[in-house]
């Protein structure tokens, strides 16, 4: 079975440790650099493509800044991620703006940014104009319905929240052209995690050839087409990643002869691809904190559900590798747990590892997306730092952890003293 690796030693972690201690999340720049110009590499064919980190995947403005660099713009969907995007320089064409059901000051913010704006119900054309105006650069979110299949994480596109029908997108595009939008693109998003390399292919098609409907019927162009993110990474040891230059191939020639071959002008192809940039480049770096056996084994982590909670939310697998003991056996079925009072504060499940001891260093893999981002403070558990490993090995700090006074600034202990009881 092929292995997962880590890009540093037990020497660099005792070294890190001394000044951050565990747990933390730290991410690799050779890594995401390498990989965010693999992707650029596959859609260099397109003389317009560009990727919108989905800013929610991973959201640091150091990360944003790096992307930035290697060409890519920032998926926005809330005001946080616009002036998190805005505060390192990402604003106007770089910043896709996608979100629902939209508060009113989002979209005046984006609006005053520049953002392209992809709209996500016919409701909101009208609610945009009265709020805003209409941009003369705008997009609409298809939902394919039970044409498209999703997936465990998104869902079946027909029951999910998002976008407009196929009827709904003509009645958009035809209102937002007779309100003065002159230029226009199309999206959609319907799956999240996907490793078959041929979805994003057929995704392609579909929006390729919807495309050229709506610009016969309503006289109209696009200038670009999103076709989302999704691009899974293997968390398991044993999955493939997805071939990124066959899915640019493959797009490239259904572009070809599904766009271009039926008419329609050269446009840009963008993605909003977060989890497959840096997702694999991210490790929650644990250790043993104590080890108990009653009915089963457990190890218990100075890391909880608070730093990573994708395997409780969606039973998700996230490898995990004893640094010091990669070529050890197997031979010891633990639940590793974190001290949350939920019993669903798990990282693993019956999980093969070495016997361990406590003090081990524990490394959890994948954890560059949806990891960091989706903490939270139940039980008062103090958010951790985020480091960044640089090309050169050093490592800096890009976010530090959470203190206890954090986590009480916004109640107030003297109004709280003198309440009545």
């Amino acid at each position: 079975m092929p292995q997962k690796t880590v890009p540093f030693t037990v020497s660099q972690l005792e070294s890190i440790a001394q000044r951050w201690p565990t747990p933390f999340h730290l991410y690799d720049e050779r890594g995401i650099r390498e990989n965010a110009r693999r992707l650029n590499r596959a859609f260099a064919w397109n003389r317009g493509f560009r990727n919108y980190f989905a800013v929610k995947a991973c959201p640091n403005p150091f990360l944003l800044k790096l992307l930035a660099g290697e060409g890519f713009g920032a998926d926005c969907s809330s005001m946080a991620e616009l002036v998190m995007s805005e505060r390192v320089g990402l604003t106007g064409s770089a910043i896709m703006f996608t979100s629902n059901d939209t508060p009113a000051e989002e979209f005046v913010k984006a609006r005053a940014m520049g953002a392209v704006i992809n709209l996500d119900d016919l409701s909101h054309v009208a609610f945009l104009d009265r709020l805003a105006g209409i941009p003369e650069q705008v997009c609409c979110r298809y939902n394919p319905g039970p044409l498209k299949g999703g997936n465990a994480i998104i869902g079946k596109p027909e029951e999910a929240k998002y976008g407009f029908t196929r009827l709904q997108l003509f009645e958009g595009y035809r209102q937002l052209r007779d309100r003065g939008a002159k230029r226009f693109g199309l999206h959609t998003m319907v799956a999240s995690n996907e490793l078959n390399p041929q979805y994003f292919v057929d995704t392609a098609c579909l929006l390729f050839d919807l495309a050229v409907d709506l610009s016969r019927e309503l006289g109209i162009t696009f200038e670009f087409i999103n076709l989302g993110g999704g691009i899974g990474i293997p968390y398991r040891p044993e999955q493939q990643a997805v071939d990124l230059e066959r899915v640019g191939a493959g797009i490239r020639a259904a572009y070809q002869e599904r766009l271009i071959g039926r008419g329609h002008p050269e446009l840009a192809i963008n993605m909003e691809c977060g989890r497959m940039v840096t997702g694999p480049y991210g490790y929650l770096v644990s250790r043993v904190r104590h080890l108990k056996e009653t009915y089963k084994k457990y190890a218990g982590l100075d890391a909880c559900m608070a730093n990573l909670m994708r395997p409780a939310l969606y039973g998700a697998y996230h490898h995990i590798t004893v640094i010091g003991r990669e070529n050890a056996p197997l031979d010891t079925v633990y639940d590793v747990t974190g001290s949350l009072c939920e019993n669903n504060d798990k990282f693993a499940i019956d999980r093969p590892l070495p016997t361990l001891a406590v003090g081990d260093w524990v490394v959890i893999h994948d954890a560059g997306a949806h990891g960091h981002a989706m903490g939270f403070q139940y039980n008062g558990k103090l958010r951790s730092a985020e480091l960044l490993l640089r090309e050169d090995g050093s490592v800096i700090e890009i976010r530090r952890a959470e203190t206890m006074d954090d986590y009480f600034a916004t109640l107030d202990f003297a109004a709280a003293a003198a309440f009545p009881v």
